[in-house]
């Protein structure tokens, strides 16, 4: 296909930033389930998404995989997954109950925010959770000690919570979270309450603050903001929203199909990233799309490299699932 030429002569530029993409804790994830498959065969259950993506979830079910959304849509017996997300001691009583085979690719990183709040809830802490309410991350943590967690989801909710000055409070914060906008329910936290006790590692995680990063890096040398991602993925939306609040036209689509192209001219400069989620193959479509209707010329940006690796699960490292 020939490329579209503009009026003005001028080539479109695509700033492709890095990092972008899965995370260790997709990639564990995914390989996960792909080795579920290849030793177990596909009829392989999965509680809620793999991970919050569309492209993802659908070739996994093209290849057979089933996605409950309860526990009781599983038959007795079969082989469940848990998702990247995490699950609650509730969803776990709950296969054990109907003796199912369970595989944990919960990501370590949301494994970690568990353990934080089973400790604080143990300690006595009143919890404050920074989090989107419904979403499944959520849930799962909150599910660890139901009792003792208050969600909350802005500075504006800090000032309704119950607590007094002297109660013993600690937040957590959901993994896929806006760096900033979590950092504005911090420290109203922190005024509210000076001695709120904080995780010994911040919970948002490394890739979440990376790809946030990069876009804020390089979306003052763009025009427009493409973030490849599901509507339902909290880390793609986030990636979206920096964009706008920069004053940037921002899209957020799970391919290329979904673009309004008719808003394109052919002489922009156009950010594409993806979400933690959100594989490969979507960017490379989108760029080959740029490239073969408007001659797009293709400047990939490393604002940070990333090296880490989770190992698959132990059930899996085991060769057994119980």
């Amino acid at each position: 296909m020939a490329f579209q030429e503009t009026a003005f002569g001028d080539i479109m530029k695509i700033l492709l930033a890095n990092p972008r993409g899965f995370c260790a804790g997709v990639n564990m994830a995914i390989e996960c389930l792909d080795e579920s498959i290849r030793r177990f065969g596909s009829n392989i259950y999965v509680y809620h998404e793999i991970v919050h993506n569309k492209y993802v979830v659908e070739r996994f079910t093209r290849q057979g995989v089933t996605f409950v959304n309860e526990i009781s849509e599983a038959p007795n017996g079969s082989i469940l997954l848990y998702s990247a997300h995490g699950v609650s001691p509730e969803i776990r009583r709950q296969a054990r109950e109907r003796n199912l085979h369970t595989i944990d690719a919960t990501c370590p990183l949301v494994t970690k925010v568990h353990l934080e709040a089973i400790k604080f809830a143990k300690d006595g802490y009143n919890i404050v959770l920074i989090g989107h309410e419904g979403h499944d991350e959520v849930i799962g943590t909150m599910g660890e000690a139901p009792e003792s967690i208050t969600l909350v989801d802005s500075p504006e909710a800090v000032d309704r919570l119950p607590f007094g000055p002297d109660d013993k409070i600690a937040y957590l914060t959901q993994t896929t979270l806006s760096v900033s906008e979590a950092q504005a329910i911090i420290d109203r936290l922190k005024q509210r309450y000076p001695r709120i006790d904080a995780p010994p590692k911040e919970d948002i995680c490394y890739a979440t603050t990376n790809r946030q990063e990069a876009v804020s890096t390089l979306a003052t040398r763009a025009d427009v903001l493409i973030v490849l991602g599901s509507q339902n993925s909290s880390n793609s939306r986030r990636l979206m929203e920096i964009g706008k609040s920069g004053g940037k036209r921002a899209f957020l689509i799970d391919t290329v199909k979904e673009l309004p192209i008719e808003e394109f001219t052919g002489d922009e400069t156009v950010l594409i990233t993806a979400g933690a989620s959100a594989p490969e193959v979507v960017v490379q479509e989108t760029i080959d799309f740029f490239v073969e209707r408007f001659g797009a010329e293709v400047d990939s940006v490393v604002v940070r490299e990333e090296h880490v690796h989770f190992p698959l699960p132990k059930e899996l490292r085991l060769a057994v699932v119980s």
